[in-house]
């Protein structure tokens, strides 16, 4: 499958997972003049929607309803997705408050919102061609002598995750999870050069932590093949971006600890929205750097637009003064740092184990 296929198909999946925590029956989608049965469940009613079993009351038999059905599962572009998105983008507290006072059937729900630009960044991202090295072997450490061992890993990989996609059922979710991750290896695999290194770790004189399963499964694997768990990292970047979430979660109630009309509910919220902005904004970033001489523009929007979205969103949807929102927006850069630093933690332990 090609990398413009791949990314497509990342932003499919994406957009059908978002769909999924945000599906309700508030779509337009036909209207009756008298009463329907419903074709699935037999229940005579009035309206768009079985109120029995939620099937929609009109169903289309043509080719364009196919593509209606596509567009409108994955981008959900009939209303929602366009009462947000200006929202998100230019008046990110208001939505943020007007979602958390109850005001939820015309918005995309943080957490899909969340899913679909995590997906969808990362789609442009392999169209445009921003992905990880795969070959980091060669000059990658001294000490480093000639060996196939880098392949010989990989493939021992591969051929473990082939023996699980065949014990498990068809049409189980795992199997098209693992179609992923093979393609990616095999990329790596087709990249590592024949002579391939091998990390000789008596020369490298490489410190440990001192704890030995951290040694043993990240030190060691890193120094054995660091392009498999560059590609690991990357691979897991977007399948745990959720782990942003509760790993922000303590950080900013913290701030707000003593304004008790304020709960993890509502800063989850807003947290989820925010690094929904950021996702479209590297969407938006990743573009421009495609574009000859758009890597400065790139650059001068992320120090411009980042800052000043998250700002203007703690200031309006927390009803803060311009003195309590500058410190508090302050301290939230300090911490979105050990956010960061936590968070790679986490993926290095992920693809180590």
């Amino acid at each position: 499958m090609s990398d413009f296929g791949e990314s497509i198909g990342t932003a499919i999946e994406g957009g059908l997972l978002g769909r999924t925590l945000d599906h309700d029956g508030g779509d337009a989608a036909g209207h009756h003049a008298g009463p329907v049965t419903c074709a699935n469940c037999q229940t005579v009613f009035t309206g768009n929607f079985c109120p029995e079993c939620g099937q929609q009351g009109h169903i289309h038999r043509s080719l364009a309803a196919i593509g209606h059905d596509i567009m409108h599962g994955v981008l959900h572009l009939d209303g929602k997705l366009w009462e947000t998105l200006p929202l998100l983008a230019f008046k990110p507290g208001e939505l943020t408050r007007r979602y958390i006072a109850g005001e939820r059937a015309k918005f995309v729900s943080p957490m899909a919102m969340f899913l679909f630009t995590v997906f969808a960044m990362f789609a442009v991202f392999q169209m445009v061609g921003i992905s990880a090295p795969t070959d980091l072997t060669e000059g990658f450490m001294e000490g480093a002598k000639s060996s196939s061992v880098v392949r010989t890993e990989l493939q021992k990989e591969i051929t473990g995750l082939q023996k699980e996609r065949d014990g498990l059922a068809e049409g189980d979710p795992r199997r098209a999870e693992i179609a992923n991750e093979l393609a990616g290896l095999a990329k790596v695999l087709d990249a590592q050069p024949r002579g391939a290194v091998e990390v000789d770790t008596g020369d490298l004189n490489v410190t440990g932590t001192g704890i030995d399963f951290l040694d043993e499964g990240i030190v060691k694997k890193w120094q054995k093949n660091p392009s498999l768990m560059l590609y690991k990292l990357q691979s897991n970047g977007y399948k745990f971006s959720w782990l942003l979430i509760p790993l922000s979660l303590p950080f900013l109630w913290l701030i707000f600890a003593w304004r008790r009309q304020y709960k993890a509910y509502d800063h989850a919220i807003f947290i989820t929205y925010s690094l929904s902005f950021m996702s479209l904004l590297f969407i938006v970033m990743s573009i421009l750097s495609a574009v000859p001489g758009g890597g400065d523009w790139a650059a001068i929007l992320f120090f411009i637009a980042g800052p000043l979205h998250l700002y203007k969103q703690l200031r309006h949807a927390y009803g803060l003064g311009r003195r309590s929102a500058l410190w508090r927006f302050f301290v939230l850069l300090f911490f979105i740092q050990i956010v960061l630093v936590l968070f790679l933690q986490a993926l290095l332990l992920l693809g180590a184990y």
